[in-house]
């Protein structure tokens, strides 16, 4: 129920784009899933008929129901490979798989690099002990506990990413740790929605606004370049609701990491999903980093990378970086932003 909650919460993000009156703009038009990366997705777009609205959502549903097939590292599905299959062959043979899954691995490669291993999606075998424990504490909180951290230090003897063998003439993957596992939910989200919005683009769609469980994905403006889509940025502390700040945002890509959606309770303190690859640990500098970014594969593993790093090195990964705004929220309440993202709150909406 938590999960599923959170996941609501992270769709309300497009509630923001119904707020100006019927009269004053063309047709709202609004879809959603739930059944998609285990979370909700909704698709916005004003204009045009409704029919070739639902024609278009249901393209772009089908392209982000195969993305999800192929990157499930949870359930087989039958006549296909997908990350499941390459986890489950780990040490025993390479596993040929669709191009997507090839990518995919590729840009996580990348951005293992770009933020000093703060994201790894070899780092499996760590987060399947935590998320086997989180799922327990939620079912039963009186027995919640966390993971042996000799656990956690055995398991993390096997996440090296040389050890993911990827063999592109053969569109092959390898795991030669046998012991190792990949865990792509730093990355696979916005990797997604940017591949689908991509494909959307290429079809002739100017304006769309797609949430993949929060992960943003804006095509085009709202209405025209005037008037760019407005998007909320969600309150991360419990109770309070509402919207910390909201953007306007046009042709870009919001994603936000926070400590206040998959979570669990042990002895009065909450356990989020996070996990830092350095303390094998849910970090605790933020409780949300919201990225900003022109692709969003790239924001939805950086969001993670700034959350798992202090506030002054992430903010100089950031400002590192082409294209890319960073938002951040302390336990306390302190907020830190860069001035690209600054640039484009509009807290009077």
């Amino acid at each position: 129920m938590r999960r599923l909650l959170a996941a609501l919460c992270a769709a309300l993000l497009l509630a923001l784009t119904a707020c100006t009156p019927r009269s004053q703009t063309p047709e709202r038009h609004e879809l959603t899933y739930l059944d998609v990366f285990d979370t909700v997705t909704t698709l916005v777009a004003y204009g045009g008929t409704g029919e070739d609205f639902s024609a278009e959502a249901g393209r772009i549903h089908a392209e982000l129901l195969d993305y999800h097939r192929l990157y499930d590292i949870y359930n087989d599905y039958p006549g296909l490979n997908n990350l499941k299959t390459v986890n489950d062959r780990a040490g025993e043979a390479p596993v040929e798989v669709d191009r997507r899954i090839i990518d995919l691995l590729l840009e996580a490669r990348e951005m293992y690099g770009v933020t000093g291993g703060k994201v790894n999606v070899a780092f499996g075998s760590v987060l399947s002990i935590w998320h086997d424990y989180r799922e327990a504490g939620i079912l039963d909180p009186e027995r919640a506990a966390l993971p042996p951290m000799e656990a956690l230090r055995a398991a993390a003897e096997h996440t090296d990413p040389e050890a993911v063998v990827i063999d592109e003439e053969r569109s092959t993957v390898y795991l030669a740790d046998p012991a190792m596992s990949l865990d792509v939910g730093a990355i696979a989200k916005g990797y997604a929605a940017q591949r689908v919005c991509d494909s959307a683009r290429a079809r002739g769609v100017e304006s769309l606004l797609l949430s993949v469980g929060g992960n943003v994905c804006a095509i085009g403006s709202r209405l025209g370049a005037d008037d760019p889509w407005p998007v909320g940025v969600e309150n991360p502390f419990p109770g309070e609701g509402g919207y910390l700040h909201t953007l306007r945002i046009a042709g870009q890509n919001l994603v936000t990491s926070g400590s206040y959606q998959r979570y669990y309770t042990v002895d009065g303190r909450d356990y989020h999903h996070i996990i830092d690859p350095d303390t094998l640990m849910p970090a605790d500098y933020f409780v949300s980093v919201t990225v900003l970014a022109d692709d969003s594969g790239k924001a939805d593993a950086l969001s993670t990378a700034l959350f798992n790093l202090p506030y002054e090195a992430g903010k100089e990964l950031a400002e590192s970086l082409d294209g890319v705004e960073a938002f951040w929220v302390e336990p306390d309440g302190t907020e830190h932003c860069t001035d690209g993202f600054q640039a484009v709150m509009d807290d009077q909406t």
